[in-house]
C-alpha cells in the first residue's frame, strides 16, 4: 500500500512494501526526482538495505557454524512493513522479525524507517532494535535513485558529482560484485566527477568516508537551478551506482553502514567487514538527508 506525506514544496509517496520511496515530486513544477523503476533496466526506486549491504560470496554466510542463504542487499526490501505513526509531513514504518525472516537471518529485531519532510529536505532515518538475547550483527543502508533530467539541450555527460568536504577519499574497487580490498586507493574526490554510462562499467564507485558529515551533490551548469544534495551524516561508506551495460537516465547515491563481502572473505558473519554489532536490548540509529532543488 502507498502512503503520502507532503509539505508546501514536496509530495512524497512511500510503499509499505520495503518501506521504499516511490516518488518525490516538486509540488510547484511537477518534476519527479525519483527514478520510476523501468523493469527492463532496474525495477526499484529506493530500497532499504538490511541486514546486509551488497552481495555475499555465493549469496551465503555462516553464523555460529550454521550456513544461511541471503540474496543481495538482504531481506527488508521485499518485506511488508506496518505503519507505526503518520502525520502530514512524517511517517514511520516498522518491520519485526518472524519465523520466515529467522530462516535466513537468525536474530530477533525491530527495524524502523522514518521519513520526515522539512521544506525541500527529506530525511530517511533508521532505528534498529536488538530483541535477541545476545549480540546482533547487521548492515543497513539507503539506495535512492534519482532521475537525471536530460533533454535535447542537456546530455548525461553535462551532469557531475561534487563533494564536501573537498578532500581525497579512499575508493574500494570491486572484483565482480565483491570488494577488491587489497587494491583500494586514494581517489581525488576533491575534483568533480563527470556522470556517464561508462563510469559504472566496473559496477559501483564505493568510497570510505570515515564518519565525516559528507555531502554528495548531483548537478549541472546547463539546467537552471536543478541539483540534488545527499548528506551522508556518519555513514562509513557511500556507493554511487547506475545500471550497466543496460543504461538509463538515473543514478543512485547510497549512504551505507555496511558493505559487500571482500572477495577473500571466510564467510563468517562474525568476521564480516563493515558490520554493526549491537548488544541485546540496545538500539542503533542512523540516517541521511536529501535536498531537492529544481
Amino acid at each position: 500500500m502507498d502512503y503520502t506525506i507532503q509539505d508546501g514544496i514536496l509530495k512524497v509517496v512511500i510503499s509499505s512494501k520495503g518501506a521504499e520511496v516511490q516518488s518525490v515530486k516538486d509540488r510547484h513544477n511537477g518534476y519527479e526526482y525519483i527514478w520510476q523503476a523501468n523493469p527492463k533496466v532496474w525495477a526499484r526506486h529506493a530500497p532499504v538495505l538490511f541486514p546486509i549491504v551488497g552481495r555475499l560470496v555465493n549469496d551465503e554466510y555462516t553464523y555460529k557454524g550454521k550456513k544461511y542463504h541471503m540474496t543481495e542487499h538482504g531481506l527488508a526490501r521485499d518485506q511488508e512493513f506496518k505503519v507505526e505513526r503518520q502525520t502530514d509531513e512524517s511517517i514511520t514504518f516498522v518491520l519485526k522479525d518472524s519465523a520466515e525472516t529467522r530462516k535466513i537471518y537468525p536474530f530477533k529485531f525491530e527495524l524502523r524507517v522514518n521519513y520526515n519532510l522539512l521544506n525541500n529536505l527529506l530525511e530517511e532515518n533508521f532505528t534498529v532494535t536488538n530483541k535477541s538475547d545476545g549480540e546482533m550483527i547487521f548492515g543497513i543502508g539507503g539506495h535512492p535513485s534519482f532521475n537525471v533530467p536530460v533533454n535535447k539541450d542537456t546530455k548525461k555527460e553535462d551532469f557531475y558529482f561534487s563533494t564536501k568536504p573537498s578532500v581525497a577519499r579512499v575508493e574500494i574497487p570491486l572484483r565482480g560484485p565483491y570488494l577488491d580490498w587489497s587494491n583500494r586507493s586514494l581517489t581525488s574526490t576533491d575534483s568533480l566527477i563527470t556522470l556517464s554510462d561508462e563510469l559504472f562499467k566496473n559496477d559501483a564507485l564505493i568510497f570510505q568516508l570515515n564518519g565525516h558529515d559528507n555531502k554528495f551533490s548531483l548537478r549541472t551548469d546547463d539546467n537552471g537551478p536543478f541539483h540534488i544534495n545527499v548528506w551522508t551524516r556518519d555513514a562509513p561508506f557511500v556507493g554511487i551506482w547506475s545500471q550497466y551495460p543496460k543504461t538509463d537516465n538515473f543514478v543512485c547515491i547510497e549512504p551505507c553502514w555496511g558493505i559487500a563481502d571482500r572477495s577473500d572473505t571466510n564467510g563468517k558473519l562474525e568476521d564480516k567487514l563493515g558490520m554493526n554489532h549491537l548488544k541485546a536490548g540496545e538500539q542503533f540509529q542512523a540516517g541521511f538527508s536529501m535536498a531537492f532543488h529544481g
